[in-house]
């Protein structure tokens, strides 16, 4: 636990902040529901060694088909990763992650915090502040975020760390995705 609790505290720190601006906006656009984020990725998402742990920890309780379809999505990705990308932990039939949970910092800040050279990121929310609208909202800072995550150790993409995982496990599927580990019994 030692290792993720900066880790954890980041996190608790981007809910409070997510909780203070969805308080009093019910129709906030980064729900359950959207995925218009997941589904045009500028890059493959990158993660730093206690992200990948968390994880890497939630892909190994999914059932074995769903972390095949993730396995191969990822492969896909490593050979022609061109944007805008689809996130390959997306479940695409229900618009949802599988591994909300264990998400990356990223997904996580996404829609709730601002980069000062880059923006908010997400169209929707650009075009209302465009309009004048949230004026009153109290944005993340990003830039703190990613000074945050680097004291946790090199960052690297998603598809490096899952490819490294399933040469590493025990009986990796036919698309290279470990396999969950049988329960004791």
């Amino acid at each position: 636990m030692a290792a993720t609790a900066p880790l954890h505290r980041l996190h608790l720190d981007i809910d409070a902040r997510v909780a203070a601006v969805r308080d009093g906006r019910p129709d906030w656009p980064c729900a359950k529901g959207c995925d218009r984020c997941c589904r045009s990725l500028a890059d493959l998402p990158r993660l730093t060694p206690p992200e990948w742990t968390l994880l890497r920890e939630g892909l190994a309780a999914l059932p074995a088909a769903q972390l095949e379809a993730i396995g191969c999505r990822i492969a896909a990705l490593a050979a022609a990763p061109a944007p805008p990308l689809t996130c390959p932990l997306l479940d695409a039939a229900s618009g949802a992650c599988p591994v909300y949970p264990q998400r990356p910092v990223a997904c996580r800040s996404y829609g709730f915090y601002a980069q000062r050279e880059l923006g908010l990121y997400c169209g929707e929310i650009e075009a209302e502040v465009a309009a004048g609208a949230l004026a009153d909202v109290v944005w993340g800072n990003h830039d703190a975020i990613d000074r945050s995550l680097a004291t946790l150790g090199e960052a690297r993409t998603l598809t490096d760390w899952f490819v490294e995982w399933a040469a590493e496990a025990p009986g990796p599927s036919a698309a290279g995705a470990p396999q969950p580990a049988d329960p004791p019994g």
